[in-house]
This record gives structure tokens, C-alpha cells and sequence, in this order.
């Protein structure tokens, strides 16, 4: 559900916007217009938020966090945070391993053993 008249003009971004116009087709819903966002299109509650491999995402920043998650590692996944640096990466990845608690970025910014 695209802003009205996106795909006209570049000005007019994508992003959805209600239409206010008095003639505004879409906001009157005549017949053949696309339609507009309504509570009923929402998903839902049980499967908001989840990844298609079954759990939901938290930010992890620091080993005390990834620890708030050791009761709940079934329903929720550990994603470590972009700003993280490789050592702590590593550290947050064993913890993990120990907690059985699944990342969903366990590879990111770890080198390779030839390159060492």
C-alpha cells in the first residue's frame, strides 16, 4: 500500500500518506482504486514481529543483555548490534553458545583463520 500517485512522480515518495483531497479518489474508495491501510490488514498478535524462523529479534549490545534472554532463548533470538566491536563479537558468541541462546548475526565481522 503505496502513497497515492507514487508511482507517477519521483517527488512523491512511497511511503503511505492518507489522502486529504475533497475529489480524492482512493480516499472515497471508488471502485478500481487501490485500497487504504485499515486496523483489519494488521497480523496477527501471535506471529507480530517474528522471523520466518520462528523467533523475534532483540538487539544485543552487551553480554549483560544477551543474559536477559537465558530464560526465554525459545521465543526470542539475540542480534548483535552493528556498533559491536569483533572482540566483543566473539565473547557475545560463546556466551551464547553456553546459554543455547541462537544469534542471527553470529558471522558478522569475524575473520577468517587464513588471514590471521
Amino acid at each position: 500500500m503505496g502513497r497515492h500517485q507514487s508511482d507517477r512522480y519521483d517527488k512523491v515518495k512511497r511511503n503511505w500518506r492518507r489522502p486529504k483531497g475533497i475529489d480524492n479518489r482512493v480516499r472515497r474508495k471508488f471502485k478500481g482504486m487501490y485500497k487504504m491501510p485499515n486496523i483489519g490488514y494488521g497480523s496477527a498478535a501471535v506471529t507480530r514481529h517474528m522471523m520466518p524462523s520462528g523467533f523475534k529479534k532483540v538487539l544485543i549490545h552487551n553480554v549483560k543483555e544477551l543474559e536477559v534472554l537465558m530464560m526465554s532463548n525459545k521465543t526470542y533470538s539475540a542480534e548483535i548490534a552493528r556498533g559491536v566491536s569483533a572482540k566483543n563479537r566473539k565473547t557475545l558468541v560463546e556466551r551464547a553458545a553456553q546459554l543455547a541462546i541462537r544469534i542471527t548475526n553470529p558471522n558478522a565481522r569475524i575473520r577468517s583463520e587464513e588471514n590471521e
